[in-house]
């Protein structure tokens, strides 16, 4: 006997907000549409939860699938649940969005229904009607989330390679903040939380001025007291 049921369907999808910087500038990672709806529009990574397929490895694999990015060891965090009856044109369908942070050199190739993939810049993303579904919405929560997690967590270590200075890792506070930092207050808070980095012995060499210190990320996530986007104490 088949099963009925007086309620409606309701689809589940898994959308990706994967954040890097590019030339200076805070991007997010964006789709275009290969079919309907909204061919040929800008979307984020995302799709259909397969059947007996849990939403974060929905989300992993939809990011490989249409961008090419290997999400098996990425970091993702779940950005919010999205339901408004008629965010998609097909059918009822609720999406869980997760947010994760990507290295600049991150290797890109559209695959699946993505005719093509790109880093784009989150200020041009935001734009009206610039981006299909609900994604602008998505999009500005997870800007959000991800500078309150800048101010009590090291993610800001994974917009870097594997080595780094405190000049570089601020310079990720101030573009995701989009404001200035103190330099000296600055680095004194982040080397001052025990664990959060570690010094790797080495200095830079070749550039301009003195040599800086090269380190690597910690051990320890948690970032307290907290730091400030509103200003330095």
């Amino acid at each position: 006997m088949a099963y009925t049921s007086e309620f409606p369907f309701v689809y589940l999808t898994a959308d990706v907000v994967a954040f890097s910087l590019q030339d200076d500038q805070l991007c997010a990672l964006v789709v275009k549409r290969g079919s309907a709806p909204h061919r040929g529009r800008w979307a984020l990574p995302g799709g259909f939860v397969d059947e007996m397929e849990d939403v974060e490895k929905a989300a992993r694999r939809e990011l490989r699938e249409e961008t090419g990015v290997d999400a098996r060891k990425l970091v993702l965090e779940q950005v919010g649940v999205y339901t408004a009856p008629r965010r998609d044109p097909r059918h009822r369908t609720i999406s869980i969005a997760w947010l994760t942070v990507l290295p600049a050199d991150v290797a890109l190739q559209a695959g699946d229904d993505a005719a093509d993939t790109r880093w784009a810049p989150v200020e041009e993303l935001l734009e009206p009607r610039r981006l299909a579904f609900d994604h602008a919405t998505i999009l500005r929560d997870a800007v959000d989330r991800l500078r309150a997690d800048l101010e009590r967590t090291g993610r800001a270590t994974l917009f870097l390679g594997e080595e780094f200075t405190v000049a570089e890792l601020r310079r990720v506070y101030e573009i995701v903040w989009d404001r200035p930092l103190d330099p000296g207050n600055f680095q004194r808070k982040v080397t001052g939380v025990p664990g959060l980095l570690e010094d790797t012995g080495y200095q830079t060499a070749g550039g301009r001025g003195r040599p800086a210190t090269l380190y690597t990320a910690g051990t320890t996530d948690e970032i307290w007291p907290p730091l400030s986007r509103e200003r330095d104490r």
